[in-house]
Formats: structure tokens, sequence, C-alpha cells
């Protein structure tokens, strides 16, 4: 990103923070609709906390600010590195959503006290809302507080439903693009654990499918959930979280949208 980008960006969170602050910071607040976002919960943040730390990263938990702004340089930090994803998507799970609401809590991922969207209006309704509220106090007029809370809710639940439209369609074409691929072996790094497997995802396209435990025949595997691994009864081999691995593509479903890998025993999983 280029010098004037960061200007514009800049330009454009302070102008959402004062369309925010022009009638939500004054002795009698009027009804605002905020962008809002909740402190992270502190045990989601600890394994994160934990796990990052296998990569060389820190948080900086000293106050709430310096823990917000060392987490978004965590998320700089990582762009274009094997591991990039795997945090990012951790640092997602780690923190709260945001949310569209007329009861303020500030915005926590931004250390903002005061946060709306206001710049945008053209792709995104909530912002048409706060030009609505904004003309109507300069003409006097009075909103309806209920109904403008219950426009809030269903903002943020079609956001949610539209990122869930995404990551559906992304899987799919990750999915299509591999229906001619099966049998090659591809260099990955292990993406999540469960009790029925891990995740692997392979390094030069993103794609992300399932090795599954029952696969695993030369020892019996079990599941360390505080660890993000899954342990060999016998042999103590290890698949953790960040752990780098080759794979085999063996089966894909377009239709449930899964990708099934096992694992290359010609290598040896070996830590990032």
């Amino acid at each position: 990103m280029t010098d004037s980008n960061h200007l514009i960006e800049e330009f454009m969170l302070l102008a959402n923070r004062k369309a925010a602050e022009i009638y939500g910071k004054i002795k009698s607040p009027k009804p605002m609709v905020y962008r809002v976002h909740a402190e992270p919960n502190m045990e989601k943040l600890m394994n994160f906390s934990n796990f990052i730390s296998r990569f060389g990263y820190t948080i900086d938990q000293k106050n709430k600010i310096s823990l917000a702004k060392s987490i978004n340089n965590i998320v700089k930090d990582v762009n274009g590195k094997a591991e990039q994803n795997i945090i990012e998507n951790l640092a997602i799970r780690a923190m709260a959503k945001a949310v569209y609401t007329t009861k303020n809590i500030g915005h926590y991922g931004l250390a903002f006290d005061y946060y709306t969207h206001f710049t945008s209006p053209i792709r995104r309704y909530p912002d048409i809302m706060v030009h609505r509220l904004i003309f109507d106090y300069l003409r006097k007029n009075k909103p309806d507080t209920e109904e403008l809370e219950q426009n809030c809710k269903h903002c943020s639940y079609q956001e949610q439903q539209a990122s869930l439209a995404e990551r559906a369609s992304i899987k799919y074409k990750q999915v299509e693009f591999m229906q001619d691929k099966v049998g090659q072996v591809f260099d990955g790094i292990i993406s999540g654990v469960t009790e029925w497997g891990f995740f692997v995802e392979l390094k030069e396209n993103a794609c992300e499918g399932l090795v599954h435990i029952r696969t695993l025949t030369d020892d019996f595997y079990e599941f360390n959930a505080e660890e993000y691994c899954i342990v060999g009864s016998y042999t103590g081999k290890v698949f953790q979280l960040g752990n780098e691995t080759k794979v085999k593509l063996v089966n894909v479903n377009l239709q449930k949208k899964q990708i099934d890998f096992e694992l290359d025993y010609s290598e040896i999983v070996k830590e990032v």
C-alpha cells in the first residue's frame, strides 16, 4: 500500500470518527448508528498469544490500546509469509465481531471511543442511515430510536450472511480448481486440528482440505485441544497447528465443497 493510500485511509477513519462524535460526543447525546467492537475473549486471546509465540510474535497486553495496536501490527507483519492465513484466521476468531447498534461501547479493534460508517453510502446501507440521521438533525427532526436499532440489527445480520456466502463461494471455486489434481502431492501447513483429523492449507494456492485421522495408519492418534495437536499414543508423533507437511490429494467433492488429503509418508512433518 502506498503512502497516498494510507493517507486516504486515515482521512476515511477520521471522517467516520467525527460523524459518530458530532451527535454522540455531546452533553445530551442524540441517537446515532455506531460501528462497535467489543473486547476479545481473554481465553481465546491467550490461546492465540501462545500459538503465535511459536513464530516469534508477541502481543503487548499492557492496556487495551497497546493490545489492539500490537494485534494489528502482527497482521501486517505476517503479510506474504507462509503462516499469514493461519495467523489472520486465528486473530479473527480471537476477536469479537464488529456490529451496528445505537448503543455505543467504542471500537476495540481501532481503539476509538466513537466510530461509525459514514464514508461509503454507495455500498453500505448503515452509511446511508448515518447520512439520513445527520440530515434529520439539521432539520430538527427526531428519529424513531426503536426502528433505528432494529435496522442496525438487520444490517449486522445481513453482513454476517454476506460473509458466510463469500466464504462458501470461495470454497466452491477452490474445490472446483482442485478437481483435476487428484493424486498430486502438495506442500502445506496445518491450519486446523480437530478430534477427527487436521486441516492442511496448501502453500501455493491456499486451498484447504482434511487429513482424516483414520488415514493415519502408523499409530493410534488422540486429540489434544489445549496444544492444538493430535499425538500418536505409541510413537509420540505430533501433528500440530502450524506444522509444515506434504499431502496427497485423494478426493474432491464439489457438491459437498470438500477436499480430502492423505499424508505423504515419504516426508516427515516438520516444525515451522
